[in-house]
């Protein structure tokens, strides 16, 4: 069905209340952080935002004796966009809050557009993105492809996990066993496990110590399950819409959870699409890495690997070194990017 267009009356409306919303949003944050500014704070000192909740962000102390204790802290106005895995600057206040004065460099970050189109951190400083699916909700190659595009342009190592693994039968058994075996062919990692027994858990924890990994993919397909497993934390998990099949939100922020033995985990809410406008479409051939070898071959400098002569990715994808659903994944791509991109 076709979205419904929007009058130019109701695009105003609808401007106007979000407008007004933020405007109320930002007065409250002021005299909470004037409250807050009018008695004494304690020395800078470094922190780790764990967890996001607007105009607040949950941090915990990594110096001294507040070292292990979380507060609650307002942000000054002009801080960058702040998010889960931070590592930030902040002083104590009275009670269990406080204020943060500054970020520091984040030596990686994954971002994507929010719904207007604006690029948005969703977790910084991680060295792991592991790309969660399941049998149900149905995975889709193309959001796969999308995440390991994303990874490669933000120069973090993915692993693809295979959640659920208990419910692979004989109607979804033949479709999943030909998506794992075009990956592992590719060379990505790759796990099947579920959150409930087996022990594909213990082969995933061995993968997430020592590392700060952030959890992504659709909604519904097990990542509060498997950090309650690994951790035991209690996360709340959902069914699936029995109207739509879909994956519903039960994490509504990105929140991040220590190891015992080293090792930090960002469970990220769910999406149902992952838009990459913010990348560009030599980062999407450089996202799909059985291109590399081929890049630069082809008979014209511009070619779109579309219908041209001497295309060395379409002689490629005839001759089977490429695999169909990748090739269709990364033309869906290439025209989801602004026009000037491609």
């Amino acid at each position: 069905m076709a979205k419904r267009q929007l009058t130019r009356r109701q695009a105003w409306r609808i401007d106007k209340i979000q407008n007004e919303r933020a405007s109320r949003a930002a007065k409250r944050e002021n005299q909470a952080q004037e409250s807050l500014e009018g008695g004494d704070l304690g020395p800078e000192q470094h922190g780790l935002i764990i967890a996001h909740f607007g105009v607040q962000v949950e941090v915990e102390a990594l110096e001294g004796e507040l070292a292990g204790n979380v507060f609650r802290c307002y942000l000054r106005a002009n801080l960058p966009t702040l998010v889960t895995g931070d590592r930030v600057v902040w002083r104590a206040g009275h009670q269990s809050d406080g204020v943060i004065v500054a970020q520091l460099p984040r030596h990686s970050e994954l971002c994507r557009p929010d719904a207007r189109g604006q690029l948005k951190p969703v977790a910084g400083n991680v060295d792991q993105i592991v790309i969660v699916f399941a049998p149900a909700p149905e995975p889709h190659a193309n959001l796969i492809d999308r995440y390991l595009v994303a990874a490669e342009h933000a120069g973090i190592r993915p692993l693809l996990l295979l959640n659920k693994a208990d419910l692979i039968d004989d109607t979804n058994g033949p479709a999943l066993h030909v998506l794992l075996k075009s990956y592992r062919e590719l060379g990505y990692p790759l796990l099947e496990v579920s959150a409930h027994q087996g022990d594909g858990m213990k082969t995933l924890k061995t993968r997430l110590d020592r590392h700060t990994s952030v959890f992504v993919g659709q909604s519904g397909v097990g990542k509060s399950s498997l950090v309650n497993s690994l951790l035991d934390v209690g996360t709340r998990v959902g069914e699936l819409s029995h109207w739509s099949g879909q994956g519903q939100h039960t994490t509504t922020t990105a929140r991040l959870y220590h190891f015992p033995e080293g090792g930090d985990l960002i469970d990220s809410p769910g999406i149902r699409e992952f838009g990459l406008v913010h990348v560009s479409r030599d980062d999407v051939e450089a996202g799909f890495i059985e291109f590399a070898p081929l890049l630069g071959r082809c008979r014209f400098r511009d070619c779109q690997h579309d219908r041209e002569p001497g295309c060395a990715l379409l002689e490629a994808l005839e001759a089977g070194r490429i695999q169909p659903q990748r090739m269709a994944s990364y033309r869906s791509i290439i025209a989801s990017l602004p026009k000037n991109e491609y």
